[in-house]
């Protein structure tokens, strides 16, 4: 699991129909660059500039409720409070 900042959104009006109806968000990995920002699904409704927890994998499908989804990241929790993550975001 991957703790990230979301940063964006992501429209795409032609995608797999798997997909139709899907919230996608730009999430930036804490302990990474801006250049390592993932494409996550999200049904949990973060919001941007929220610190969130992404699965990815297998994982993601399931944590989505999409198995079948061409889903690789899925936001599967908005984080409230973690020890040392406002020193990483700070970085």
């Amino acid at each position: 699991m991957i703790i990230g900042k979301v940063m964006g959104s992501v429209v795409a009006t032609r995608k797999n129909a798997n997909l139709v109806g899907q919230k996608l968000m730009i999430v930036q990995p804490i302990n990474g660059d801006k250049t390592d920002s993932i494409v996550a699904i999200d049904n949990i409704g973060a919001g941007i500039g929220e610190v969130v927890l992404v699965a990815t994998g297998s994982a993601a499908r399931i944590g989505c409720g999409h198995e079948k989804a061409p889903v690789d990241a899925a936001i599967v929790g908005i984080v409230d409070d973690a020890e040392q993550v406002e020193s990483l975001i700070s970085k």
